[in-house]
């Protein structure tokens, strides 16, 4: 078993992240050595309801009573409404102040248990367990958490992060091979913002191994991706300008998710597709050699995200960019790869290369 500790703020607070194998079945101790045993809620979905029986034995010979709350999978239970229908089951499971909330799941679960951990009682503790590649090298650590808007995506959010994570990577064998994909597109973004040794492993790797790597190359994959982004949020908490490198992908992805109403991509196939555009933009403003983005453009093709739905075209896309919440005024922020392992901020891109940008990729000439 791997520990990574990570500094949450200036203040150096801090939480540890524990990656391993069968590390869940000790999920009671590890609890217990941070929070105060009692009521807790442990949020999960359909897909990986049992693994719900793995951890609930262990959390009891912890002290911990585990309350449980189980929700249909997929974005369209990180609304307000499922984070109303959550306070009810915690007020009904009596948890108060000292009480914690338990993310079993992925990305989705982590964000809207996170979200309801931060605001219910003004804020209680909450853990990650994450069950998928993405919420294990990404999402599950950092502290956003977040429910959507119709109008775009985590645009109801706080900042909170988990007083423990533990991901025990043999949950991930069940993972579907597009679930997969989807949390390699997070792998490959730490490449392309911060590590270029990570990038040129990557793509050593055959397809198949980049689909599905395993053993110490999985643990590696994901305790390297957790210790940069550690480094990133320690050095700017609160989004303020540094940490908006972990943007790259996301300004044109969350824009796709909008106007495909967050039913047609993966989150992790949406960064796909948006490190690929915002490869190409960086390549129009000369940002970018031609080779370093012929580099990443096949790294991520071989990903094979999903084509764009028929309907899709380049003026929903960039509709949806400008509910961006990172956006200033109305000026968009794109971050660009200028290196393996740079990327910088760029504002005032022209209109025309944002269209071309996103109409490449979606290998439309529309509009």
């Amino acid at each position: 078993m791997i520990k990574i500790t990570l500094q949450t703020d200036a203040a150096k607070a801090c939480y540890p992240v524990y990656i391993g194998r069968n590390i869940a079945q000790n999920i009671g101790h590890l609890m217990g050595e941070i929070l105060p045993p009692g009521p807790c809620l442990v949020v999960t979905d359909q897909n990986v309801l049992f693994y719900y029986n793995k951890i609930s034995h262990n959390l009891q010979k912890g002290g911990f009573k585990p309350h449980l709350k189980v929700l249909d999978g997929g974005e369209k239970i990180k609304t307000p409404a499922f984070a109303d229908m959550l306070y009810r089951r915690a007020l009904e499971s009596g948890l108060d102040r000292y009480s914690s909330i338990i993310a079993l799941g992925g990305g989705v679960i982590g964000d809207l248990a996170g979200f309801v951990a931060a605001t219910y009682l003004r804020g209680i503790p909450f853990v990650q367990i994450p069950t998928s590649l993405l919420a294990m090298v990404d999402s599950s650590v950092g502290g956003k958490v977040a429910v959507n808007h119709p109008l775009g995506k985590n645009l109801i959010g706080a900042f909170h992060h988990p007083s423990v994570v533990i991901s025990d990577t043999t949950f991930l064998k069940t993972l579907p091979p597009r679930e997969w994909r989807a949390g390699m597109a997070e792998v490959i973004k730490y490449g392309v913002i911060k590590d270029a040794n990570l990038f040129s492993r990557l793509e050593a790797l055959e397809k198949t191994n980049l689909q599905r790597p395993s053993g110490r190359e999985l643990i590696y994959i994901i305790s390297r991706t957790v210790q940069l982004k550690g480094m990133v949020v320690a050095r700017d908490a609160k989004d303020h300008a540094h940490r908006r490198i972990l943007n790259l992908g996301h300004t044109f992805g969350h824009a796709l998710e909008a106007a495909t109403g967050f039913k047609h991509y993966l989150h992790g196939e949406a960064v796909a597709v948006g490190m690929q555009m915002a490869t190409v933009m960086a390549e129009k403003l000369g940002i970018l050699d031609c080779q370093t983005a012929r580099r990443i453009a096949e790294l991520v093709e071989k990903l094979n995200p999903p084509p764009p739905p028929p309907f899709l075209n380049t003026a929903l896309v960039k509709d949806a960019l400008y509910y961006d919440k990172k956006k200033e005024g109305n000026e968009l922020i794109f971050v660009l790869p200028e290196a393996l392992g740079r990327v910088g901020f760029y504002k005032s891109v022209p209109q025309e290369k944002i269209h071309e940008s996103i109409a490449y990729c979606l290998n439309i000439m529309d509009k």
